[in-house]
């Protein structure tokens, strides 16, 4: 009996690898020859949907880099007493909080109903109990991660406003649809209020097409399409309750003002906070169901920095490891912050595209192809953000004043390789294979393999310190 029950997991396990396997030839063959990249530019929003309480910038997901990567990139703006309206995705997301504090609610179909409480009607003496699933804060340094097709909302109950950079893998095996995102509401009317203007105007709208064309005007959300009389029964309400839902004359936009503030049942923030602390890293993605599963966490904590140097800087990475979720979203994330003119070492990522976005300075970045060629040789500056292709060669240096990103990357466990530096591929190397490689002395390869102590970042020499990258 025991034999039969082990051979059932195996197969168990052999049909969920090879469903594995079945789909990646699929998105490959969706980024079939938009990674013959020639030229790199750093990008900015193009695009620009306002709603009441804050706006959505949207970055040219038309792109070649995108393309390539295989995702999309938004920055969502949201003012103090914001909602970013209850809506789902084709793909899944990863947010990394710019600025700002507030909480998050992801429906989960399935999970139980863990947060609830009896509150009382401000109008009349009438009472009633609420009921909903677990609620998570968020605050400046996050990483919030939503699975694909996972209804989530966002609320900033901060005093300023809430910058989150959102990246979305349209390319991931959880996406059947198109190589675009497509969000859909639960409530409002996304495509009207203060961006109808742009919208007439033939600016951004949600849903786009296999050809990146968008493809509606003025649509609402999901319970627009559905009869008023099949919504009344469905929910068991009047008629009136359920024209509600289809929010006919609703211009507030995609994300609104809460007048008097969210009222839900939360706990207080320390406390979450200590319950994400004592987890850690120690679940291994086994004992932790979707459920209970940890969502968030935060990277911009030098204290947790997994490369540390006081005269260079630091980086966090976020994988898998730290946060199993990501195994099945296939993400991770790396933050890091560089001194003035200080360096990473050049590398290359073995698996994974990387997304990086400046929060904050800027810094010089030379980026070089297969063929030596380079793609990429200017700065990008706090907005901005440039895609490097995987195992595309990379160099970053800071400006005067520093520079801080957040790397979003397409593998739940990215894995880098250095070109300079104590483990660097150079270091690997026997002394006479660099000499014979290079046809250098056994003396220059020696000075070239043991010069840098360093790891991955470097302080500035006195002979680069006064020279950017980009010069």
């Amino acid at each position: 009996m025991a034999n039969i029950s082990i051979l059932s997991l195996s197969l168990s396990f052999l049909l969920v690898f090879h469903g594995c396997l079945a789909l990646r030839p699929f998105q490959q063959q969706q980024q079939q020859n938009q990674c013959q990249i020639q030229r790199i530019n750093a990008l900015q929003p193009n695009e620009r949907v306002q709603a009441e309480a804050g706006w959505t910038d949207f970055f040219d997901s038309s792109n070649q880099q995108f393309l390539c990567a295989g995702v999309e990139v938004i920055r969502h703006h949201i003012q103090p007493q914001g909602l970013l309206l209850p809506s789902y995705v084709n793909t899944p997301l990863m947010v990394y909080i710019v600025q700002g504090r507030g909480y998050q609610g992801t429906m989960l179909p399935g999970c139980p109903e863990t947060f609830q409480s009896s509150q009382q009607l401000q109008e009349g003496s009438e009472s009633f109990q609420d009921r909903h699933q677990k609620i998570r804060h968020f605050q400046q340094g996050d990483v919030v991660v939503f699975p694909a097709g996972a209804a989530h909302w966002m609320y900033n109950d901060g005093q300023e406003e809430v910058i989150a950079v959102a990246l979305l893998d349209s390319t991931n095996s959880a996406n059947q649809l198109d190589q675009f995102h497509r969000r859909f509401f639960l409530a409002g009317n996304p495509q009207q209020g203060q961006g109808q203007q742009q919208q007439q105007k033939g600016g951004k709208t949600w849903g786009r097409s296999q050809k990146g064309q968008s493809q509606e005007e003025g649509s609402g959300n999901i319970f627009r399409g559905f009869d008023l009389e099949m919504l009344a029964e469905v929910f068991n309400v009047d008629q009136e309750t359920a024209e509600k839902l289809q929010s006919p004359d609703d211009t507030r936009g995609h994300i609104v003002k809460v007048e008097r503030g969210l009222q839900v049942i939360r706990p207080p923030m320390k406390s979450e906070q200590q319950e994400q602390r004592g987890r850690g890293g120690a679940a291994n993605g086994f004992e932790e169901t979707i459920c209970s599963a940890k969502m968030t966490h935060n990277i911009d904590d030098p204290s947790r920095a997994d490369f540390y140097n006081p005269q260079a800087g630091w980086c966090n990475n976020l994988n898998s490891f730290k946060l199993p979720i990501l195994q099945m979203l296939q993400l991770s994330a790396e933050r890091g912050v560089l001194r003035r003119n200080a360096i990473v070492s050049p590398h290359w990522l073995m698996n994974a595209h990387s997304i990086i976005y400046v929060t904050k300075g800027d810094m010089g970045m030379q980026i070089v192809n297969h063929e030596g060629q380079t793609v990429f040789d200017d700065q990008i500056q706090e907005g901005q953000l440039v895609v490097v292709p995987q195992n595309f060669a990379v160099v970053q240096k800071a400006g005067e004043q520093g520079c801080q990103w957040i790397a979003f990357r397409t593998n739940d466990n990215a894995m880098i390789n250095t070109l300079a530096g104590h483990t660097s591929a150079l270091r690997a190397m026997p002394v006479n294979v660099i000499a014979n490689a290079y046809q250098m002395t056994p003396e220059q390869a020696w000075s070239l393999k043991f010069n840098r102590k360093e790891t991955v970042m470097f302080s500035p020499t006195s002979r680069s310190s006064g020279r950017s990258i980009a010069a």
